[in-house]
């Protein structure tokens, strides 16, 4: 079998993309784009649950895992009821989900539970 000649080999440069958490990422965003963003959610989902809401207890035990840069948030039905879960992840990507880690879920929902009108949630 004859090799190709060079003009039909083809050779490409790919990066390396730095797969690891750092604790940074993520930035505020403007308030008029988060505005628009829930409006845009409420409109097409009209009924539904808009928020969940955790408290500072279980984010913070979250954070304080060892490794935890941060934390993951999954999308769930328990039924039809949509669920949020609350994760830590580690620097290298992963969810933390050791024996002894924690898993959040349990928050409040929004509505019933939303709090005073704003631009967010009406």
């Amino acid at each position: 079998m004859a090799l190709p000649s060079k003009t039909n080999l083809f050779f490409f440069n790919f990066s390396v993309i730095n797969m690891a958490f750092n604790g940074t990422e993520g930035n505020p965003i403007d308030h008029s784009i988060a505005s628009e963003w829930t409006k845009n959610y409420r409109e097409a989902s009209p009924g539904k649950l808009i928020a969940h809401f955790f408290g500072r207890d279980v984010l913070l035990n979250i954070l304080a895992q060892e490794n935890c840069q941060g934390i993951r948030f999954y999308y769930g039905l328990d039924g039809e009821v949509q669920q949020i879960l609350a994760v830590g992840a580690d620097n290298e990507e992963n969810d933390q989900l050791d024996g002894n880690s924690i898993v959040a879920d349990e928050s409040t929902d929004s509505p019933p539970r939303s709090g005073q009108d704003n631009i967010l949630n009406s």
